[in-house]
């Protein structure tokens, strides 16, 4: 278990921190296996819907093969002020954790679950507070992910019949933003020139067509 060094009660919790008996991992030790099994059963394995060949992440089996793949936890059912509040904390220290040796940034996560909250309520909060911090996250260089039971409305991005960010318990993912972000960031001019700062001279070949569209003359 990790401790931020500015703030003594904000930790993150490994995944082998599972089997220890910390008091955050006896409150909350279902929830929190409850993820690390979504993400070995879903996130690191092909899907049928979702469109295209590959796991529905990328990054989640190197994140979790390397000990990048972090756990934090939001109790309670909190407004959507006091879990942003509280995931601005996670986003500084997320900017300042260093990935091990020979491992890229951009497998590096934490997962803040809120599994306190009703299905119900998940929906409002999680939506609600998604949206109000990913502009501050792009602008950083940041994504910041909506996942909850339900799922999400969001479509996926090669099925549009395809709803890939339901997840067991309620939470939001913090991680680099990539080259391949652009379809998520290209309805908002703001995000768009963010990512344009970061990838508008090494787009990806899939996406050059769609960059070129909304790219400043």
């Amino acid at each position: 278990m990790l401790t931020d060094p500015t703030d003594p009660t904000r930790v993150l919790i490994e995944v082998a921190d599972l089997d220890g008996d910390s008091d955050l991992v006896k409150m909350y030790g279902k929830p929190l296996r409850a993820i690390v099994d979504w993400a070995r059963a879903y996130l690191t394995r092909p899907h049928p819907s979702l469109g295209r060949k590959g796991p529905v992440c990328p990054y989640a089996q190197t994140s979790l093969d390397r000990g990048t793949f972090y756990l934090a936890v939001c109790p309670g059912e909190p407004t959507v002020e006091e879990l942003s509040d509280l995931l601005a904390g996670y986003r500084s220290w997320f900017q300042r954790l260093v990935a091990p040796a020979g491992v890229s940034p951009q497998f590096r996560t934490i997962l803040v679950l809120v599994p306190d909250l009703s299905d119900a309520r998940a929906a409002e909060l999680i939506d609600a507070a998604q949206l109000q911090l990913k502009p501050e996250y792009v602008e950083a260089g940041l994504m910041i992910g909506e996942f909850y039971p339900g799922p999400p409305p969001k479509a996926g991005l090669w099925n549009p019949d395809f709803r890939p960010l339901g997840s067991p318990v309620p939470l939001l993912a913090i991680r680099h933003m990539v080259a391949s972000d652009f379809p998520f960031l290209k309805d908002d001019p703001e995000q768009t020139t963010a990512y344009l700062e970061r990838f508008g001279d090494r787009p990806p070949a899939a996406l050059r067509e769609a960059i070129a569209a909304v790219r400043p003359r």
